[in-house]
């Protein structure tokens, strides 16, 4: 091994302990080349950070900063969790063999990976999708149940197991709402605006006796959102409306009902809503479940903030 590591670290300096750590993993272990080149990386990234220090007498303290430092560059969770493992292994070996007293690696911890973060739609791909329904009958019951889930936040099967007594219209200046039956049977309330109460009106006024038909048994359906049948709309029958309304609306990537509860949710954190209103709007058991949205927002601003800023970026002006 020669040369100094660069500041992405590669090749670590020469280092005799390194060296039999590596020759261990080759005759012992019988790994193969590209594995201990992959060793080699690791630990090179850990020497470009320690600066002149030799390995080994890094301490704890040292080990975590350096973990830190990765997450702090963007790597990805597997990628910190396959160092730390490279880590872990040279410090556990030069322990065995003598040359520290202590494995300074027992005290280090990996910051665990931020689950995925929800897909969501822009407020102009959300307008274009409310604008894809006809004023046909079933366009208007399309058009009420998107500006519903928009409007709430509800999950899909609260949303097609809606019936017609769990709404309650605007008056004066009472806002509308509906009450839910969610997760764990906790009964909750999520109020909607005007834009959604004038196309669930539409709805029920022109569109469900048009589909149910005037005088006809499945006229008397307690469900909100029914199918020409009569029936309940299904979470399956929904996601393909979904699907079809958006490519109507001209939105490039497929995209499940659920993307608007993201979308609802985002929107509203993004005008200055807060957590706890959010998380109970949601029907989150767990405001740490809710707080996954402030990630989202935390990722716009950086995209707005990289691409905006003058100096965003070094090299640039």
């Amino acid at each position: 091994m020669s040369g100094r590591a660069g500041k992405s670290g590669g090749t670590p300096r020469p280092d005799p302990q390194v060296d039999e750590f590596l020759h261990h993993l080759r005759v012992e272990r019988r790994l193969s080349a590209n594995t201990l080149d992959a060793y080699r990386r690791d630990l090179g990234k850990l020497d470009a950070f320690s600066g002149k220090r030799p390995l080994a007498e890094l301490g704890t303290g040292d080990l975590q900063r350096f973990l830190t430092h990765l997450h702090r560059r963007g790597l990805a969770f597997r990628s910190i969790q396959r160092i730390t493992s490279a880590v872990r292994g040279a410090y556990a070996f030069w322990q065995s063999e003598g040359f520290i007293e202590r494995d300074p690696t027992d005290g280090i911890t990996v910051a665990r990976a931020l689950p995925g973060l929800p897909r969501y739609l822009s407020p102009d791909e959300v307008e274009r999708l409310l604008a894809a329904p006809d004023d046909s009958p079933l366009g208007l019951r399309d058009r009420a149940m998107l500006e519903m889930l928009y409007a709430t936040g509800l999950r899909v099967s609260e949303l097609v197991g809606l019936r017609t007594t769990d709404v309650v219209a605007a008056r004066d200046d009472t806002p509308g709402y509906v009450t839910v039956t969610g997760k764990g049977d906790k009964t909750r309330i999520v109020p909607y605006g005007d834009v959604a109460a004038a196309t669930l009106d539409a709805w029920m006024a022109e569109g469900r006796p048009r589909v149910l038909g005037e005088g006809t048994p499945k006229a008397g359906s307690s469900w909100l959102f029914v199918t020409a049948r009569g029936g309940a709309m299904t979470r399956q029958r929904f996601w393909q409306i979904v699907r079809t309304r958006g490519e109507q609306a001209g939105i490039p990537r497929r995209f499940s009902p659920h993307v608007l509860r993201h979308s609802f949710a985002t929107h509203l954190l993004e005008r200055g809503a807060d957590l706890r209103s959010l998380q109970q709007m949601l029907g989150h058991a767990s405001i740490s479940t809710t707080q996954i949205y402030t990630h989202v927002t935390e990722e716009r601003l950086r995209r707005v903030y990289d691409q905006h800023h003058p100096r965003a970026r070094r090299g640039e002006s």
